[in-house]
This record gives C-alpha cells, sequence and structure tokens, in this order.
C-alpha cells in the first residue's frame, strides 16, 4: 500500500501581511489560515500523524496554536529560512520513510477535500506531479512548459514572450515519489540571485535524470494564496459566501447574506431563521426553528429547538434549551444555561448563571454566578452581588420565586422554594421558603424641609 504523508510549508515570515501575527495564523472568518488546511487535509482522509506542519518565522506561535488545537499532528522546524527546497531538505527525517510526500503551502484556505483526494490519488504516477492552475491574470507566476513525457517551469523573468502568454502557472504544491526525491534533495544549490534553495529545481533535476514529471490542474480559486491583508479580506468574503450557499440549500432561511457571518465550525438546523447583520461563530449549534434576531453575536452558543433570540443579543459559551427566548440587548456569557421556556429580557446580563424551565429575567437585571429553580421571576433592576473584591459567591433562588424590583443579593444568598422579596431590598440573609424576605432601610419623612430650604437655595442659585 502507498504510504503518503503531508508537509504543510508555514514556515515564511509573510512579510507582506505587515502584522505581528504569523501568516498562517491569520483569521480567515474565525478559523486562522492554517486551521482550514489542516482540517481539509484530514478530511480528505490522510491521519493526522501523517501531518507535518514546517514552523520558521513566528514559529512559537505557531507551534503552540498547532499543538493545542491538532495534537498529534507533528511541529517540525526550519529555523533559517533559505528556500523552499531547503525546507523540505529540512524535513527529510520526516517523509524520508513513506512511499509519497505531498508539499502544500500553509496559505491555502480554499482549497477543497476533494481536491486533495485527487493530489493523493495522483501520487506515485510521476516521480514528480506539479500542482498548477489556469490563472485570469497570470502575472509573475512561474509558466508551466508541458513536454510530451515532462513538465518544466519558467520563472516569469527569465520567461520569453511566447512563454509569458501561457495562462497555466505553478501553483507552488507538488506530489513526490520519496525514492525519486532523496535522490534530488541533496543536489539544490542556492545558485541564483536570490542565493536560495528552490524546490522547484528539483523538478529540473529529474527531468535532466530522465524521471517522470506531470502536473495536475486545480481550480484557481483553491489555489489562491493569501499573502496580503487584502487577500486575507477576499478569501474571507470568499470563505463566507460559500458557508451561507452551503446553509441556504440544507433550508436555513438567511434573510440578507450580505450583511450575516457563519464560521466555518458552526453548525445549523432546518427551518432556522438568521437576520441581518448576525454574527455567529466558534462551535456554535443552533436547533430546527430557531431565531436569531438583528444584531446578535453568537460565540460557541448552543441554541435548542424553536429559541427566539431578539435583537442585539450578544451570546458567549452558554447553552439556551428549547423555547427559551433572550434579548434584546442581553449579554449571555461564561457558561450560562437558560433551561426550556427561561427568558432573559433587555438590558439583561446574566454570567455563569443557571436559570431554571420557565423562568425570567425580563429587564435591566445582572444575575452572575447564580442559580434560579423553575419559575422564578426577577423583578428589574434586581442584581446578585456576586464579587467581594477576592472571590465569587453563589446566589442560590429556590422554585416558584418572585423577587421584587431592585433587589440586591449579597452573596452568598439564597431563597427557599415559593419565596419572595420586597422591592428595594438588600438581602443579606437566608430567606426561608414561603417567607417575604424585606431588606429596606426605614423610611423617615421630614416634614416642611423644601420649604426651609427654598430659600436658602435660591440664594446660592443668585450667588452663582
Amino acid at each position: 500500500m502507498n504510504t503518503l504523508c503531508v508537509l504543510i510549508m508555514a514556515a515564511g515570515k509573510g512579510t507582506r501581511m505587515k502584522s505581528a501575527v504569523p501568516k498562517v495564523l491569520q483569521p480567515v472568518l474565525d478559523s486562522p489560515i492554517i486551521d482550514y488546511v489542516i482540517r481539509n487535509v484530514q478530511s480528505a482522509g490522510v491521519p493526522p500523524e501523517n501531518i507535518a506542519v514546517l514552523a520558521g518565522s513566528g514559529g512559537e506561535k505557531v507551534e503552540a496554536h498547532v499543538t493545542d488545537n491538532f495534537p498529534h499532528v507533528k511541529i517540525l522546524w526550519q529555523h533559517e529560512q533559505l528556500g523552499t527546497g531547503h525546507a523540505v531538505k529540512s524535513a527529510k527525517d520526516f517523509w524520508k520513510d513513506y512511499d509519497s510526500l505531498v508539499v502544500l503551502n500553509g496559505d491555502l484556505p480554499l482549497m477543497k477535500p476533494d481536491s486533495l483526494r485527487g493530489l493523493i490519488t495522483s501520487a506515485g504516477e510521476n516521480d514528480c506531479t506539479v500542482i498548477t492552475f489556469e490563472a485570469e491574470n497570470p502575472g509573475a507566476y512561474g509558466r508551466i512548459i508541458r513536454g510530451k513525457s515532462s513538465v518544466s517551469i519558467v520563472e516569469y523573468k527569465d520567461a520569453s514572450p511566447e512563454q509569458r502568454e501561457i495562462h497555466e502557472v505553478n501553483a507552488g504544491c507538488y506530489v513526490f515519489r520519496v525514492q525519486s526525491l532523496l535522490q534530488v534533495i541533496d543536489s539544490l544549490t542556492d545558485n541564483n540571485s536570490q542565493h536560495e534553495y528552490y524546490i522547484t529545481d528539483a523538478l529540473g533535476l529529474m527531468n535532466d535524470a530522465g524521471m517522470s514529471t506531470g502536473a495536475l490542474v486545480m481550480p484557481e480559486r483553491e489555489m489562491q494564496g493569501v499573502n496580503s491583508q487584502a487577500e486575507l479580506s477576499q478569501a474571507s468574503r470568499d470563505m463566507r459566501r460559500e458557508i451561507l450557499t452551503r446553509w441556504m440549500s440544507e433550508g436555513v432561511r438567511i434573510a440578507d447574506p450580505e450583511t450575516v457571518y457563519i464560521g466555518v465550525g458552526v453548525e445549523l438546523s432546518q427551518d432556522v431563521s438568521i437576520m441581518p447583520n448576525v454574527q455567529i461563530w466558534g462551535k456554535s449549534r443552533i436547533g430546527r426553528g430557531s431565531v436569531i434576531g438583528s444584531g446578535s453575536i453568537l460565540t460557541n452558543a448552543e441554541i435548542g429547538a424553536n429559541v427566539n433570540i431578539a435583537a442585539y443579543a450578544v451570546i458567549e459559551n452558554s447553552t439556551l434549551h428549547d423555547n427559551a427566548k433572550a434579548g434584546p440587548f442581553c449579554y449571555i456569557r461564561d457558561n450560562t444555561v437558560l433551561e426550556a421556556g427561561a427568558f432573559a429580557g433587555k438590558f439583561v446580563e446574566l454570567k455563569n448563571s443557571h436559570i431554571g424551565e420557565g423562568s425570567k429575567v425580563p429587564h435591566l437585571s445582572y444575575m452572575g454566578d447564580a442559580t434560579l429553580g423553575h419559575d422564578v421571576n426577577i423583578g428589574a433592576g434586581s442584581i446578585t452581588c456576586n464579587y467581594d473584591g477576592v472571590n465569587k459567591n453563589k446566589t442560590v433562588i429556590g422554585d416558584n420565586c418572585f423577587i421584587g424590583s431592585s433587589t440586591m443579593f449579597v452573596a452568598p444568598a439564597e431563597v427557599g422554594d415559593n419565596a419572595t422579596t420586597a422591592a428595594g431590598s438588600v438581602i443579606t440573609q437566608r430567606v426561608p421558603e414561603n417567607s417575604l424576605g424585606v431588606g429596606r432601610a426605614r423610611q423617615k419623612n421630614i416634614e416642611g424641609w423644601s420649604l426651609r430650604n427654598h430659600h436658602h437655595m435660591t440664594t446660592t442659585e443668585g450667588e452663582k
């Protein structure tokens, strides 16, 4: 059986990005470029242990990211950036015992698994297969010169006027028969104006040795590298359009595709409705029949079926179960859970809280580190005072409780089942079940105060 490995080239400086972030870590939508490449290679059937990422400039950041997200993918190093040939040679200990080696650029987020499967299928057909595409505007790309039984690459600066008319260009990716590559890799030289070792020279050495070389044409759009912020933006637009088209084809209603952003890791169900100016990122999951209102931003949100999220809700790392409601203008974060039929309304913030089935936090409230039972009603302006300057403390409110407006819970706080708090209370002690908790200062009225102070205030104002 032909064993195959993939070397992803990610050592370049990416100077045209003009960024301290390594090029392969630049985001297309909400995922770094390198993530698309690795995921697509795995989707094409290559085991992660057969994949290596070659790091170089900014490599510590690349290594940390890949190790955290793709722990079985190998990290290799090109400590000096001396050209693509030097890069492949630097990784020789990784690929030398395989039958075939695929060399991919690390900046190809749009390359599809089906195309990669075509590469894998072609492995072993030639000693080297160079990946090409038909460029609408070939510019300074190296031109592909096809012979009867071989392929060669002529760099633009060395090409004749006739050769510059050729539109088939080098994509910078290759499939090598390993035993053939081993015969030429040590013969590469840096005898060129850049004093670098080019992997394209391996193709020439193979042709000189009578080995078989060929070319495999790929779609231009998939082979477009990302070398600048403008190209990064274009790649994001292309990916966004592709994702939206796919979800609409599967029964998702997107009211205005020109203003909606959906990340590559998002999962949507049929009959989900997404209103204009919505962003959905990370590993968000949205159940059948749910509505995501305009201006809402969801990140790693688990949304059940028939959930209604009104406009301008921000939901991060939280779960809303079936028939829950949220918004407008609410912020739900840090592992908050709304059980079935629960409601978080306007100008409400929920943080690391569990809101029981049918419970409501309708407006102008903050519930942090709180647990609410079922069918609780939180009056407007109520908050949990959960942070004492050192520790976060819990508030526990039982089932069927009615919390009066502007209740302050000085955590740790507890309210028993079927209890009520009076509006304006500061709760510092446990409220037993079936009880009314009142925590107000006694009201004192000073009669005639306005009359006695009116003359003083008027005089003071006149003296200004």
